[in-house]
């Protein structure tokens, strides 16, 4: 089951183990890396051997003729063992317990890396290149046709070793190593309509619509003919309208309304001006006077225009019928507040 070739004398070193995954030692956290474990026996023959440093591999599961690179993470496995992550028994088709050859290489430093997403759930990473480096450190090689994984926000993302330059596999420890991204693998085009071929589209919408405007147009000027003109609206509601009341008894001195009464009476005044004014012509021109049907001979009713009203009361003076004055008002006299507050007698608690 284990060999060495002639490692001591040659410089070599080359041994078979029986391949597990990492979780049957509970070591999770290297499962995002491509460090292994090796039992002490391997330690033993690579210190008597003249290799460089750091320790790589060469990992080929010879069934299937796959291979990749790995490190080694520590030398505590059971003899005849050896841990590999998840990731890395998956790209090499090895089952638990399958033998799987090692063998001491050494990698040439990377100068390029070109990577390619499994998925397109990568991109959704806010800062792809600050996980991605974060992720390298766990790793001391790159293979082509190798696929490691991301692990991120409690999400793991493929990614896959699309080409490495100076060779099929490098080493990625302390070197400044140019990478680049592929698209996704399911990773589709957005389709966008073409502005010329929107463009009639949009025309033909125009026209329908003008169409439209110009149909409902039509029918909108045949209804407003047909319909009947509207009855002149009620007075509206004006706010703040009433009587004033005073706290300390004392009546309220009148005042003028608010604005808006105020506009609503003139508009009212108005109106009736208007109407007075119609009445009064027709009137004169009949041979009539400015008092009105319902009134009394020598009563005179304003018509709220004052020119009309000055005309009017010239004429009746003319005719002998000026309106009697109106009876003087009886002043009254002034009497007291009804309510006079903080008045009375104090009186002590002490007596």
């Amino acid at each position: 089951m284990f060999h060495f070739l002639g490692g001591q004398y040659h410089g070599r070193f080359e041994a078979t183990y029986r391949a597990f995954p990492l979780a049957f030692i509970d070591k999770q956290s290297a499962e995002y890396g491509d460090k292994v474990i090796l039992p002490p026996s391997a330690l033993d023959r690579l210190a008597s051997l003249h290799i460089e440093y750091p320790m790589l591999f060469k990992v080929v599961n010879n069934s299937t003729g796959r291979s990749t690179h790995c490190g080694v993470l520590e030398f505590v496995a059971q003899e005849g063992h050896v841990y590999l992550p998840r990731w890395m028994m998956a790209n090499l088709l090895l089952t638990e317990g399958q033998p799987v050859s090692f063998a001491n290489v050494s990698l040439p430093k990377g100068t390029y890396v070109k990577l390619q997403p499994v998925t397109s759930d990568f991109l959704d990473i806010s800062n792809p290149k600050a996980v991605l480096e974060r992720t390298l450190r766990s790793y001391s090689c790159l293979t082509v046709g190798d696929c490691f994984v991301v692990h991120y926000n409690n999400k793991d993302y493929e990614i896959e070793v699309r080409s490495c330059k100076p060779g099929e596999a490098i080493s990625i420890i302390e070197t400044d190593c140019q990478v680049d991204f592929e698209a996704p693998k399911d990773y589709k085009e957005p389709t966008y309509t073409p502005a010329a071929a929107a463009a009639p589209l949009a025309a033909a919408a125009g026209a329908g619509a003008s169409n439209g405007a110009a149909a409902a147009g039509a029918a909108g000027g045949s209804a407003a003919a047909a319909a009947e003109p509207e009855e002149e609206e009620g007075p509206k509601f004006v706010p703040f309208v009433g009587t004033g009341r005073r706290l300390d008894g004392k009546p309220a001195s009148s005042s003028s309304g608010p604005p808006a009464a105020s506009a609503a009476a003139a508009a009212a005044a108005a109106r009736a001006a208007a109407a007075a004014g119609a009445g009064s012509s027709s009137g004169s021109g009949g041979g009539g006077s400015a008092v009105t049907g319902g009134a009394k001979p020598g009563t005179f009713v304003s018509s709220g225009n004052r020119l009309a009203d000055k005309l009017a009361l010239d004429k009746l003076k003319a005719q002998g019928k000026a309106p009697a004055p109106p009876p003087a008002e009886e002043e009254k006299p002034d009497e007291g507040p009804a309510f006079k507050p903080f008045e009375g007698k104090g009186r002590s608690l002490k007596g």
